[in-house]
């Protein structure tokens, strides 16, 4: 980085920090530090509102090209956002799955008329989406799904039946994208179909799922014969496993350096009970702070590394072993902020900093499992990036 690149970072960096100190006050004052993992069904209308407010003040999709609405940032100055919402503690965005996931999708694989027709409404903060991957047989092992698809001869639509399940934010969406069987007799990866779904018809049913520490962020979704319309299909009829891949590969986007501003926070809010109570000078407590402050740091190293093929539609290899790094360091980061927090872990102090680290703990206990387990994680990094042969598996 040149030294005209270190002072553009730093006037942005400013710049951002301004807009947020004026606008995340007043009404937005209590979403400060709210909406994270664990706690995504928070204020969910506010958050909406949010929203809106950051696509008035041009701070949403800043990385998208402007023919799309966005602004076309360079990746540094993404990375400096993200790290400048996470620091003024800016609300998990409910934009996120818009924004990171379908948006880009779209983009590399959407047909002009679906580009006009989704792409405004998720700058300006309108539309909100759900994904549709997972299902009660189909989770990490994403081949196996068994939601079908048919098409209707007469009218073109597409008549969806199945379940979806742990899709986040479900209740509070407008939209979700699905991946489904639309091939009879098809098995694996073969036969599946890329579909745009809205949430509010006939046919579809939200269940929410509570959660051990009271939220219910996460929702079964239930088809039964709800529509898709003919345009609606993203890709060809059989090509939904490469869109969905393509999907996957945006996921682990430049965001993911905002979530390591989130994690440092955890961290610092570690440091500071284990001052308060003590156990800072426990000599095995100082050594995990220590190796938690180590970790995170190699987290963000490999990121930028990641992070310099950003935009294919594809993964690179640094990105193969990015979930399970990040997965495991977090949640043992949990385990160090109960084990900080001793007996009062256990009871409710109305302390919004510890109740902050107990649902660290909670939530954490699932970072190894969604969005990937971490056996799949390591067959991935096995067999995508090693080259290493692939696992036996069983016929569908």
């Amino acid at each position: 980085m040149t030294a005209n690149d270190t002072t553009m970072d730093a006037g942005f960096r400013r710049e951002v920090a301004g807009w947020l100190n004026e606008h995340l006050t007043g009404r937005f004052e209590p979403l400060r530090f709210r909406g994270g993992p664990g706690d995504g069904d928070a204020f969910p209308d506010l958050r909406k509102e949010w929203e809106r407010e950051l696509a008035v003040g041009r701070w949403s999709c800043i990385g998208w090209p402007e023919e799309y609405g966005g602004r076309g940032l360079p990746v540094p100055l993404q990375i400096a956002f993200h790290e400048e919402y996470a620091r003024a503690g800016g609300p998990g965005r409910l934009g996120h799955i818009g924004e990171g996931l379908i948006g880009p999708t779209l983009m590399a694989f959407g047909t002009e008329r679906q580009k006009q027709r989704y792409l405004p409404p998720i700058v300006a903060g309108r539309e909100f989406w759900a994904q549709g991957y997972s299902e009660p047989g189909a989770g990490s092992d994403l081949a196996g799904l068994k939601t079908r698809a048919r098409r209707d001869p007469s009218t073109g639509q597409w008549r969806v039946t199945g379940q979806k399940v742990w899709t986040s934010l479900a209740h509070v969406s407008d939209w979700i994208f699905v991946l489904a069987r639309s091939e009879e007799g098809s098995v694996g990866r073969e036969g599946l179909s890329f579909l745009l779904m809205p949430l509010h018809q006939p046919g579809i049913e939200i269940r929410p799922i509570r959660q051990i520490n009271g939220g219910e962020e996460f929702n079964e979704v239930f088809f039964e014969g709800a529509v898709a319309e003919a345009e609606d299909i993203v890709g060809k009829p059989g090509d939904g496993w490469a869109v969905a891949m393509a999907l996957l590969g945006f996921e682990r986007g430049i965001s993911t350096l905002g979530q390591q501003m989130t994690f440092a926070h955890e961290l610092d809010l570690v440091v500071e009970i284990a001052r308060e109570n003590g156990s800072l000078r426990q000599p095995a407590i100082r050594r995990r702070i220590a190796q938690s402050w180590a970790g995170l740091r190699a987290m963000r190293y490999n990121a930028a590394r990641m992070l310099s093929g950003f935009g294919k539609a594809d993964l690179a290899r640094e990105a193969l072993g990015y979930k399970y790094y990040w997965s495991h360091w977090h949640r043992d980061l949990g385990k160090l902020a109960a084990d900080v927090l001793g007996v009062e872990a256990d009871v409710v102090t109305g302390d919004p900093r510890r109740e902050r680290l107990q649902q660290l703990f909670l939530f954490s206990r699932a970072d190894t499992i969604y969005g990937g387990t971490s056996e799949i994680q390591l067959n991935i990094i096995a067999e995508r990036g090693l080259g290493m042969p692939k696992e036996p598996r069983g016929k569908a």
